[in-house]
């Protein structure tokens, strides 16, 4: 069982950063951020994997960074250039293995979720 929790969601002025973290019991094969907007399925936002390989989604690619920090069991997703279209909560996820579909941000590829913080861009 992997555990996540996110922090540093909150509120913030169209154009200006956040960083999301999330602290993991044990390292993953991958790992990503999702966003979900009511009534809208589950959107990846960034994923990375054990080498650093990463991917973005289209809308973020650009202005959002994520990276992972092993020895701090710490996941990172930097914003910048927010925009209130990102404002929606946003989930960390882990897997037990890599996929291709993980790491282009297929949620049904992650077994473990943390909780959802909220950020909200006006």
């Amino acid at each position: 069982q992997v555990q996540l929790v996110e922090s540093g969601g909150g509120s913030a002025q169209a154009g200006e950063s956040l960083t999301l973290s999330c602290v993991y019991g044990q390292s993953s094969y991958c790992m990503g951020w999702f966003r979900q907007v009511p009534g809208k399925e589950r959107e990846g936002v960034a994923t990375i994997d054990a080498i650093d390989k990463k991917r973005y989604a289209d809308p973020v690619t650009g202005r959002f960074t994520v990276s992972r920090d092993n020895a701090k069991n710490t996941l990172y997703l930097q914003m910048s250039g927010l925009k209130s279209e990102d404002t929606t909560t946003y989930y960390c996820a882990a897997n037990d293995y890599w996929s291709d579909d993980a790491m282009r941000g297929d949620e049904f590829e992650y077994k473990y979720w943390g909780q959802g913080t909220q950020v909200t861009v006006s």
